[in-house]
Order: C-alpha cells, then sequence, then structure tokens
C-alpha cells in the first residue's frame, strides 16, 4: 500500500519540475528534480503545489530558493511558479547556460516564472548577474528586471522600490563587460552556443533625467 504522503508529495514534484525547464541547460531535463522544505500542500482539483519554510529545489543545474514556493498548473498544461523570500532577505535561481561556462543568477524578494511566455521576473530588490565560470562579467539591479529566456534580452525598472542609502534616486544600474575583457583567457567559443551577453532592452536608453 502506498503511504498517503508520497500519494502527495509525487504529483507536487512532478508538477514543479515541468513548472521549470527553461531555466536550465538542455541536459537539466533528464536530471531528476529534488525537493525539500518543512510542509508541503498539494491541491490535485486546482492543480498547486506550496512548498514553504527554507525551501530548496535543484535539478540538474538549476537551482532555486527560498521561504515559499507556489506552483500552479492552468487547463492548457502550462505553469506558474513564485517563489517568496522569507522577511529581510531574496528568493534565488541560478542556472547554466547551455553549451558554455556561464552561468545567469537572480535575485529578488519576489521570483515569478512563466512557462508559457518564457520569463522570469525578479521583483523588489531585483538582481541579475552572469558569470564566465566564476568570474562576475554582468550585474544589473533595480525595482523590477524580466528576463526573456527566449532571446536573452531582460528590461529593467528603477523606482521607490530600488531606493536604497547607496542609492536614494532608485535609478537602475548596470555593469556590463565587453565580450573580450569577458572571456575565459584561450577559450574556444563553442560552436553550438557562442558566449552570448545578456542584452539590455532599448527603451533603458530613453530614461529622462
Amino acid at each position: 500500500m502506498k503511504h498517503p504522503l508520497f500519494s502527495l508529495i509525487l504529483p507536487a514534484v512532478l508538477a514543479l519540475g515541468a513548472a521549470f525547464p527553461a531555466w536550465a541547460e538542455k541536459a537539466d531535463r533528464d536530471k531528476p528534480m529534488n525537493a525539500e522544505a518543512d510542509a508541503l500542500r498539494y491541491d490535485d482539483l486546482k492543480q498547486t503545489s506550496v512548498f514553504t519554510g527554507n525551501v530548496v529545489i535543484t535539478k540538474g543545474t538549476t537551482i532555486v530558493r527560498g521561504e515559499r514556493v507556489d506552483v500552479m498548473q492552468d487547463p492548457e498544461g502550462y505553469q506558474q511558479a513564485v517563489s517568496i523570500a522569507a522577511p529581510g532577505k531574496l528568493a534565488f535561481y541560478r542556472k547554466k547556460r547551455d553549451g558554455v561556462d556561464e552561468y545567469i543568477e537572480g535575485e529578488g524578494e519576489r521570483i515569478e516564472y512563466d512557462s508559457k511566455a518564457d520569463l522570469v521576473k525578479f521583483i523588489k530588490r531585483a538582481v541579475v548577474r552572469r558569470y564566465n565560470g566564476a568570474t562576475l562579467v554582468d550585474e544589473t539591479t533595480g525595482a523590477v528586471i524580466v528576463y526573456d529566456n527566449n532571446t536573452d534580452v531582460f528590461t529593467v525598472e528603477g523606482g521607490t522600490q530600488n531606493k536604497t542609502a547607496a542609492n536614494p534616486t532608485g535609478r537602475i544600474r548596470a555593469m556590463l563587460s565587453p565580450r573580450a575583457a569577458a572571456s575565459a583567457p584561450g577559450a574556444t567559443p563553442a560552436p553550438v552556443a557562442p558566449p552570448a551577453a545578456l542584452r539590455p532592452s532599448t527603451t533603458l536608453g530613453n530614461e529622462k533625467n
């Protein structure tokens, strides 16, 4: 006889695994997913899974952390996932880019992922970083950052939610390295996926002083 708790955990884990497919490199799709949390509530009728308490999710190179992670599936089978940080902390996500030694990291008080649009949104105290190996090459901060997995394009919004003692205006800040400087010395670009920087939206240059 199956344990009742197993019957709840298994569908929830399967639903959550489908919620983050585009965050990982292609090889991650075939890797097992592991989830740790203090508690889980799964509603089969509503197709929702709620993990609470120091949630840590790993699937291949993909890591997702938060105090709470909610996963919802619509009638078409698309998932929306929301990771919420504990008070005073930040939710976290990290993935390896396919075919190159590059990683994308992001943090925010709230992280939303829409599998249908393939967009990741980092909300409040948001930051997105790109690493070449262990070397930080790009970093952007703002009130809201939206990252498009389809195109590697991101948009950044400033505002009152981005105000700090070090940044009283709340304007966005970005550090974007030149391609030559960001590339590892002597590294040979992989033909299947040459290194590519995050490309800011052209609307960033239209901000009025």
